[in-house]
């Protein structure tokens, strides 16, 4: 009994729908400042049943719609990605395809070549078919300057 438990456990960390899977930093200049994150669904006592999407490799992000007998729930976790130098990121992640739209508040420090900085939130996916956005509207400032990068993106949801 012991070895399927921890067999469960082990292969949950191992496979795309592991809920705590940091999403791989794209290729890009060690002093770009970078928001990842990744999708999952399920139901109100496990919303990171089901992997759905996430930012690097990019896919498609489709969610299934809410009902009024099967709601869904959707888990969206957030990575504050490290730079060359520490960064401050601090604005808005705008969650467009939960049935209370969300707007989360970013305000995460990250250390130059550490861990990623994490914030999560889940909601009701929207009864409502159709094409969702999720809005990143970020700014990452190094703590030791003045100066900093924008990090914006629109990710296309789609519940259906």
């Amino acid at each position: 009994m012991r070895w399927a438990v921890w067999m469960t456990l082990a292969c949950s960390c191992l496979w795309p729908g592991c809920a705590n899977r940091i999403p791989p930093r794209p290729a890009v200049g060690p002093d770009a400042a970078l928001v990842g994150w990744v999708i999952m669904t399920g139901d109100r006592e496990n919303p990171d049943q089901d992997f759905v999407c996430q930012s690097s490799p990019r896919e498609e992000c489709v969610l299934p719609v809410s009902r009024p007998d099967r709601r869904v729930y959707a888990h969206v976790h957030l990575y504050f990605h490290p730079a060359a130098v520490d960064l401050r990121y601090t604005g808005l992640v705008h969650i467009g395809f939960f049935e209370n739209a969300a707007d989360v508040k970013a305000d995460v420090s990250v250390k130059a070549g550490g861990a990623p900085g994490n914030h999560s939130v889940t909601g009701i996916v929207t009864a409502i078919a159709g094409q969702h956005a999720m809005t990143i509207d970020v700014l990452a400032a190094p703590t030791a300057s003045e100066s900093t990068q924008e990090v914006r993106e629109q990710v296309q949801v789609v519940v259906k």
